[in-house]
């Protein structure tokens, strides 16, 4: 798979450590900028992050800053982008299973390697279930298209 990853100066530790973790499992890592201590915008490392997502460029994408919640607000205003905050494995389970996330955002402040590196094996591998959860992923872009959701019939 091929994974783009982006952070901000709080999450550069972190995704170091996802760099090297995602190779030894096989995947494509496009890091997104630099990693470095020096203070940089989480806001430019999510949307350079997302477009490879949403141009095709990417299967998926992983943003790490302090609290991810700053990448997950940021990731969620490109088109196509489905960005979920996984605070553990059955979230970021669930985000896959029922919303078919494409990014997913973590803290590095609040989570430890060890619960990063299981978070991100679950949402890795985990897929998207289909079935009654197309119709609310089609309502999700009916929102990206300024559409009324419940405009949309089953």
């Amino acid at each position: 798979m091929k994974i783009a990853l982006g952070c901000d100066h709080r999450g550069s530790l972190a995704t170091q450590t996802l760099i090297t973790h995602l190779k030894a499992d096989g995947h494509e890592v496009k890091l997104i900028g630099e990693l470095s201590a020096a203070m940089t915008d989480y806001p430019d490392s999510a949307y350079a992050a997302c477009t490879l997502v949403s141009a095709g460029e990417a299967d998926r994408a992983i943003l790490v800053c302090g609290t991810g919640i700053g990448m997950c607000i940021a990731a969620n205003k490109v088109r196509g982008i489905r960005a979920a905050l996984a605070q553990d494995e059955l979230s970021a389970q669930l985000s896959r299973t029922h919303n078919d996330a494409n990014v997913l955002c973590l803290s590095a402040d609040l989570l430890g390697p060890v619960i990063v590196k299981r978070i991100v094996d679950t949402w890795v591998r985990t897929p998207f279930d289909g079935g009654r959860h197309i119709r609310r992923i089609h309502k999700i872009e009916a929102i990206e298209r300024g559409e009324d959701p419940s405009s949309l019939r089953a």
